[in-house]
């Protein structure tokens, strides 16, 4: 098969308009064109149309789809030995398959029938060996996949294989082998899965089943036999050491052996309370003397104290004395600055007080002006006043509680509801009258014509020129009661309002606003007029006016001169108070340390007064040490003495623990007895029991049979276990022999790729992987590599190179397909490349090569059939 071109229409980002690849030839064709052209957008639509159903919409579909929709339409030229067609797919809307005779134009094939033509042109899709030759951008087909696309692919390359060379080596390489390992494979996928384990649901795992159940049955009835067997001995032995321990004999020796051990551990424990007693006197004997020590101790050191502090004492008064000095100098310093700081202070004041009186004549003149106008503001405030103070009284009046109008319109309905329905509820009287015919009066009101009139109670109709007829209803108002409380009560809410009805009160509400809205103007203006208030405005005219009668004649010397004469004044008064500074830190720190010295003093006092308190009087100091002395001495003896006694009694005391231990020893083994008594009586009564039941079940004669059965269903389990070894040596026999013949198996694409390895490299062998049929390592310089250890572009050559090679293996087998690479030598060097390029022309003498590249500079070198994209539209 060969391609001629390459049309579609809405794919990716052609959306919407059409682009073709016109004249593709035999041998090398090559479209370079920058990113973003639409080669592999070209290279996707070119195997979709051949790989892919029209019918369906997986991913590689949905990738040609533009963003904005659409249906994708992609067209293709091709020829082989039959002749020339034209195949063409539609996806979504309008989904299409055909297939069409260039020739004569005439429909060949269309939907299915169109697929299965396609199909056939690549023999078996993208599983067929034509998969194999189409490599997409960034894919070598060396590189880790999943198992299910190695296991498809290696099965391509070994049919491929196995149909050139025919039947060479035909049952260690070709298809009878393939045939006996396929059979080889049926059998045991009917026994164990692909990693040896039993299938489930086939007669191995049945067996295995079967003999499980029956080993579990045989342990469980044989656990049963042996449990049995194993209470008869518990039960003889109970028997036995039931005899042994109901002893009268043994129990009498028991019960002295106890009485003894209580004698010994009653005197060990009263050995031990003397000698608890006598280490307590020591203990307080030990602390007498160690008191006695330490005042002794204590008393010696605080002489030495005494006297240390004693010369202290004199040196911190003479220190105290010297900082006295200090401070009575620093005082006077003090003293002689303040009186300069005073003067100072004194003339600054005067001279201050001269530009006050200054100041406060030229503020009288402004509070003058000021006066004037607060006094127009106080008037214009008081007239807001008294307007505010009328506006309030009126508002009070007018003022109505908050419920009031809704409680005025409840009442108002409900009479009118009580009104409608005693109306309702009265009888009536309608006249239509004759003409002529004289007027009817009921209780004394005339009755107009066709105008019903109600009643209540009693009413008297008189008829003019007849008389007078009495009208009873039989029947009063049952809302009547009801109705009076309501108007009397609605009477008195209205007196109490001070307002006629229900809209006086509405309008006298609306009165009350608008007097609130004048209230709240009034207030507004009065707020921007006096917003603290009449008393304040009248405190400040009444402070102005006072500034004003109290006005000082101004001085008569210059105002600058005063200013000059006060500067001068505030700078010395700042001098002196900058020496008064200087001199106060100087007191402070002789006051400081006259404090300190006192304190130091103070402190050496109660300390040596401390230590003489401790000491005494000097005459009686050396008495008092040598009663301390002595009184430490005789609790010396007396201690030596106790310790004497602790010991005398530890060497006699009897051991109290171990008397405890064997008189507790004694009482457990003699209750143990008694309980071990009791539990064999227990354990020979159920062990008994037991017995009894499983002698009743024929647990043996069960056990025996399963024990029979068991052996069976082993013995057809190993006959199966045979039976999956043999075929798995069997297989393991063949493999190993295709192994061995893998230089004949492999011969063919060895052939094809080793003049195209000469091409690219020197001295280079290759050995592919029995197992999916692809470069495993190489040999080069006497040194073996795997292939996964090589350079990317290493591998890439190296793919491309073994791609070619089936290329021609399937141009021998009487299938020749394309060669398109989409962006595939990527990381080749420029030396590499062009000998790939020499590679590639090669082996396009009897192959049609398709290379889709965007490194235009380095693809100039590779030469062929130079392919261009052009605009195209496809036929309506």
């Amino acid at each position: 098969m060969k391609i001629e071109a390459l049309r579609l229409f809405n794919v990716k980002r052609f959306a919407g308009r059409g682009v073709a690849i016109e004249g593709i030839d035999d041998g090398v064709n090559v479209l370079c064109a920058p990113n973003e052209f639409g080669k592999s957008t070209s290279f996707e639509a070119l195997h979709a149309l051949f790989f892919q159903a029209h019918t369906g919409t997986p991913q590689a579909v949905q990738a040609l789809r533009p963003y904005a929709g659409g249906s994708p339409q992609v067209e293709v030229d091709i020829s082989n030995g039959d002749g020339r067609y034209r195949l063409s797919k539609q996806f979504y809307a309008g989904r299409s398959a055909r297939v069409t005779d260039i020739g004569s134009g005439r429909l060949i094939a269309q939907a299915d029938e169109a697929e299965a033509f396609i199909a056939e042109l690549v023999r078996g899709g993208h599983s067929g060996p034509a998969g194999l030759l189409w490599v997409r951008q960034g894919l070598t087909g060396i590189e880790k996949r999943s198992k299910s696309e190695e296991d498809s692919e290696k099965q391509i390359r070994a049919s491929l294989l196995e149909s050139v060379q025919g039947e060479i080596e035909a049952v260690t390489g070709g298809r009878r082998m393939t045939e006996i390992m396929a059979n080889i494979e049926e059998t045991l996928g009917g026994l164990v899965t692909a990693t040896g384990r039993p299938k489930t649901g086939e007669r191995y795992a049945a067996a295995l089943e079967t003999r499980s159940r029956l080993e579990a049955e045989e342990q469980r009835l044989g656990a049963e036999v042996v449990s049995l067997r194993q209470a008869l001995d518990q039960r003889a032995a109970a028997n036995r050491r039931l005899s042994e321990l109901d002893n009268a004999k043994e129990r009498e020796e028991r019960r002295r052996a106890i009485e003894t051990a209580q004698a010994k551990f009653e005197a060990a424990r009263s050995q031990a309370e003397s000698l608890r007693t006598a280490k307590a006197e020591l203990r307080l004997v030990s602390e007498q003397r160690e008191t006695a020590d330490n005042a002794l101790t204590s008393f010696r050191t605080a002489l030495d104290r005494a006297a240390t502090l004693t010369r202290s004492r004199d040196e911190a008064s003479r220190a105290h004395e010297e900082a006295m000095a200090r401070r009575n100098s620093a005082a006077a310093a003090v003293a002689t600055a303040r009186a300069e700081s005073d003067a100072a202070e004194t003339a600054q004041q005067e001279a201050r007080t001269l530009l006050e009186r200054l100041d406060r004549a030229m503020r009288a003149r402004e509070t003058a002006e000021r006066l004037t106008e607060l006094q127009d503001k106080l008037a214009t405030a008081e007239d807001l006043r008294r307007q505010t103070e009328e506006a309030d009284a009126a508002l009070k009046l007018l003022a109505l509680p908050e419920d009031a109008i809704p409680r005025l319109e409840k009442i108002d309905l409900e009479i009118v509801q009580l009104r409608a329905l005693a109306q309702a509820a009265r009888p009536s009287v309608e006249v239509a009258y004759e003409p002529q015919a004289p007027g009817v009066a009921l209780d004394g009101h005339p009755l107009e014509d066709g105008v019903p009139r109600t009643y209540r109670g009693m009413a008297k109709l008189h008829i003019l020129g007849v008389g007078t007829i009495a009208l009873n209803s039989g029947a009063t108002d049952a809302g009547d009661d009801r109705l009076e409380r309501l108007v009397e009560h609605r009477r008195s809410l209205l007196d109490k309002l001070g307002v006629e009805d229900l809209t006086a009160a509405r309008r006298r509400q609306q009165d009350h606003s608008r007097k609130q809205g004048e209230l709240r103007e009034l207030n507004a203006r009065f707020s921007m007029i006096a917003p603290e208030g009449l008393q304040a405005l009248r405190q400040d005219i009444a402070a102005r006016q006072q500034a004003v009668s109290a006005d000082d004649p101004e001085p008569e010397q210059d105002p600058a001169q005063l200013r000059a004469a006060f500067d001068d004044a505030e700078q010395r008064r700042q001098n002196a108070r900058s020496a008064l500074r200087e001199a106060e830190p100087a007191q402070t720190l002789a006051a400081d340390a006259v404090i300190s010295a006192q304190a130091s003093l103070a402190g050496i006092r109660a300390e040596l007064a401390q230590a003489e308190a401790i000491i005494g009087p000097e005459a009686l100091r050396a008495e008092h040490e040598r009663q301390l002395h002595e009184k430490r001495a005789q609790l010396d003896a007396a201690l030596l003495a106790h310790r004497q006694t602790v010991e005398r009694l530890e060497g006699e005391a009897t051991d109290l623990q171990a008397a405890e231990a064997t008189l507790a020893r004694l009482r457990s083994v003699a209750d143990s007895a008694s309980a071990e008594t009791a539990r064999l009586r227990e354990q020979i009564a159920a062990l008994s029991a037991e017995i009894r039941s499983r002698s009743d079940e024929a647990v043996e004669e069960k056990w025996r049979e399963t024990t029979e059965a068991l052996e069976a269903a082993a013995q057809r389990v190993a006959a199966y276990e045979r039976e999956i070894a043999i075929l798995q040596r069997l297989r393991g026999a063949l493999e190993a022999a295709r192994t061995n013949a893998r230089e004949t198996y492999l011969r063919p694409v060895i052939t094809e790729l080793r003049p195209l390895l000469g091409l690219l490299f020197d001295d280079v062998a290759i050995t592919f992987d029995d197992k999916t049929l692809l470069p495993q390592t190489i040999l080069r310089d006497g040194q073996e590599e795997d292939v996964d250890r090589l350079s990317g572009g290493m591998r890439e050559q190296l793919s491309i190179l073994t791609r070619l090679a089936f290329a021609r293996l399937l141009a021998r087998d009487g299938h020749p397909a394309p060669v398109i690479l989409d962006d595939a030598l990527v990381y080749s060097d420029d030396d590499r490349i062009e000998r790939m390029f020499d590679a590639l022309h090669r082996q396009a003498r009897d192959q049609q090569i398709i290379v889709f590249s965007c490194r235009q500079r380095a693809f100039q070198q590779l030469g062929g059939n130079v392919l261009h994209m052009t605009d195209w539209a496809p036929q309506s």
